[in-house]
C-alpha cells in the first residue's frame, strides 16, 4: 500500500509545533526577562535606529553600514508587514504555553507570517555587513537573538522568523543594485616610476593647509615619521600657488609633499609636473577622495615609500575653458545642477554646517533645474548634468561608487539628458530600481578626450568639488601617467 504523501505545509506546521514546543519547554532562565526585554526594544525598529545612530559616529564603512542597513529596514518592514502579511495570513502560536515570564505585555495580533522584526533585524546586519563586514559581524548576534526572541516569547512561529529573515536578507542584498558598495581596494595606477629615496624625508618639501582641514595631529604623524622634511604653510592672504613656486626655487627640493584635501592636491600636484618632481600625498582634507582611490590614504605608508623610492605614474586630467584658462583636476569635472549646488551650499554651510548644507542646496537647485543646451563632440544635447571623472569609475551602469584605475588614459564621461519624457521622474525610477545602465536617460562612456559647447551664457564649472571657472567651451584631456605619485608597493 502506497502512502500518501504529507503536503509540503503540513510538515512546515508539524515542524514549527516540535520546534515550539520544545522552545516553551525549556527552563527558566535569567535570559527571559532579556529576551523579552530585547524582543519589545525592536518594536517599530527603535532597537536599529539606536545601533544605526551609534554606528553612525565612526564615518566611512561604519556610518555607510548604518545608513545602508536602516534603508534595507524601512524597505524590509514596508514588504513584510504592508505587503505580505494582508497577502498570507496565518495565526500567532496560542501563548497559554509560553512561561508568563517570557511573555510580552502587549501581543502582536497582526498576521504571523512573516516575523517582521526578523525581517527587520536580519535587513539590518546583512546591510551593514555589505559596507562593514566588522561593524556587521558585532550587530549580527544581536539581530540573531531578536529573531530567536519572537520564538521564545511566543508570538512567532519558528518558519514566519526564518522567513522573515530570509525576507530581510533578500532585500538587503539588493540595494546593491541601486546603491552599489564602494570597494577600498586601491585604484590601478599606471607604470613604475623612478623616483628618490629619501632617507627620513631629506629632500621633501611638505605643503601644509590648515584651511583645508588639516590638523596638527596629521602634521605631527608627518613629522614623526620624516623627521628630516621640510614644511611649509602658506600665508591665507596671499597667492597660494605663487608662494608654492616661490618656496621651490629657494629650497630646490627633491620631491613635494601635500598635506591637505583634493583642491590642496590638485593644486600642488601642478607644481610637481611642472618642475618634474615626484610627489607624496598625506590626506588631511575634508575632502580626500584622491588619496582614498590612489591607495595613499595611509601616512605611514605613504612615509615608508618616500623612504624606499616606490612610486608609480598617474593620470592628471585638464579642461581648457574658452580655449585659454587650463585647469587641472585629479578626480571629477561637472558642470550643470552641481556647480549650483556648490555655490549655494557654500552660502549656508557656515549658519547650519556643511552636510546639512549640500542637501538643503541639492534640493533646492534641482527643483528649479533649466536642460543645459550643448554640442558634445559635434552632437547636440540637452542634459541636466555632465560628470568628467580623470580615469575609470565604477559601476558603469549605476552613480559611480569607486574608481579602479587612475592609470588608464580615459576619461569617464556621463550625463543626463533631458529629452526623454519625465527624464527626471524616469531617472528617479532607474536609480531606485538600479535600471540605470539600460534607461535613456543615463549615459556613460568612456574616451580619450571631448570638447563641449555651451549655448548661452557661461556657466560654472566645478572640478574637485570646488567652483573654479566660468565659460562656454570646455575642452577635456587627459595626461596619461603625467604625475609621478609615491606609493608603497
Amino acid at each position: 500500500m502506497t502512502e500518501t504523501p504529507i503536503p509540503l505545509f503540513d510538515r512546515i506546521h508539524s515542524w514549527d509545533l516540535r520546534l515550539f514546543e520544545r522552545t516553551a519547554a525549556s527552563r527558566a532562565s535569567a535570559a527571559d526577562p532579556f529576551l523579552r526585554a530585547l524582543s519589545a526594544s525592536a518594536d517599530h525598529s527603535r532597537l536599529w535606529v539606536a545601533a544605526g545612530a551609534v554606528l553612525s559616529v565612526r564615518s566611512g564603512r561604519t556610518r555607510r553600514g548604518a545608513v545602508r542597513g536602516l534603508l534595507a529596514v524601512a524597505a524590509a518592514s514596508a514588504v513584510a508587514n504592508g505587503l505580505l502579511k494582508p497577502v498570507f495570513p496565518r495565526s500567532r502560536p496560542g501563548t497559554e504555553q509560553t512561561p508568563l515570564m517570557r511573555r510580552l505585555l502587549a501581543p502582536p495580533v497582526s498576521s504571523s507570517f512573516p516575523s517582521g522584526h526578523s525581517a527587520s533585524a536580519a535587513a539590518f546586519a546583512v546591510g551593514v555587513a555589505l559596507e562593514s563586514p566588522a561593524a556587521g559581524a558585532l550587530v549580527a548576534p544581536l539581530a540573531a537573538a531578536v529573531c530567536y526572541s519572537r520564538v521564545h516569547t511566543g508570538v512567532h512561529w519558528p518558519s514566519d522568523v526564518a522567513a522573515g529573515a530570509l525576507l530581510g536578507s533578500a532585500i538587503a542584498l539588493s540595494t546593491r543594485r541601486w546603491w552599489a558598495v564602494r570597494t577600498e581596494d586601491p585604484a590601478e595606477l599606471g607604470r613604475r616610476a623612478e623616483a628618490p629615496t629619501l632617507a627620513g624625508g631629506k629632500g621633501l618639501l611638505v605643503l601644509i593647509n590648515p584651511g583645508s582641514g588639516s590638523d596638527d595631529f596629521v602634521t605631527d604623524e608627518i613629522a614623526a615619521a620624516l623627521p628630516e622634511a621640510e614644511f611649509f604653510e602658506p600665508k591665507p592672504d596671499l597667492d597660494f600657488n605663487e608662494q608654492l613656486e616661490s618656496r621651490i626655487e629657494t629650497s630646490t627640493p627633491s620631491a613635494l609633499g601635500v598635506c591637505g584635501g583634493d583642491g590642496t592636491i590638485v593644486s600642488v600636484a601642478e607644481s610637481a609636473v611642472r618642475h618634474s618632481l615626484p610627489l607624496a600625498v598625506f590626506p588631511g582634507g575634508t575632502l580626500n577622495h584622491f588619496a582614498r582611490d590612489a591607495g595613499v590614504a595611509d601616512v605611514v605608508s605613504t612615509a615608508d615609500a618616500v623612504q624606499s623610492g616606490h612610486a608609480a605614474h598617474v593620470d592628471l586630467a585638464s579642461v581648457v575653458v574658452n580655449g585659454t584658462e587650463r585647469v587641472l583636476f585629479v578626480n571629477t569635472a561637472t558642470f550643470g545642477g552641481y556647480p549650483d549646488s556648490v555655490r549655494l551650499r557654500e552660502r549656508l554651510e557656515g549658519k547650519i554646517g556643511k552636510w546639512p548644507a549640500a542637501a538643503v542646496a541639492m534640493v533646492r537647485v534641482l527643483a528649479a533645474a533649466q536642460p543645459l543646451d550643448i554640442t558634445l563632440d559635434g552632437r547636440p544635447l540637452a542634459v541636466w548634468m555632465l560628470f568628467v571623472g580623470n580615469g575609470r569609475y565604477s559601476p558603469s551602469d549605476q552613480v559611480p561608487m569607486s574608481r579602479p584605475s587612475i592609470g588608464s588614459g580615459t576619461l569617464d564621461v556621463r550625463y543626463l539628458p533631458s529629452t526623454p519624457f519625465l527624464s527626471r521622474t524616469r531617472l528617479i525610477f532607474a536609480a531606485l530600481t538600479g535600471t540605470l545602465g539600460s534607461s535613456a536617460t543615463y549615459v556613460h562612456s568612456s574616451v580619450d578626450g571631448l570638447t563641449v559647447e555651451v549655448a548661452g551664457p557661461d556657466i560654472a564649472l566645478a572640478t574637485d568639488g570646488e567652483l573654479t571657472a566660468d565659460g562656454r567651451t570646455f575642452t577635456f584631456g587627459t595626461d596619461k601617467n603625467g604625475l609621478v605619485l609615491y606609493r608603497k608597493q
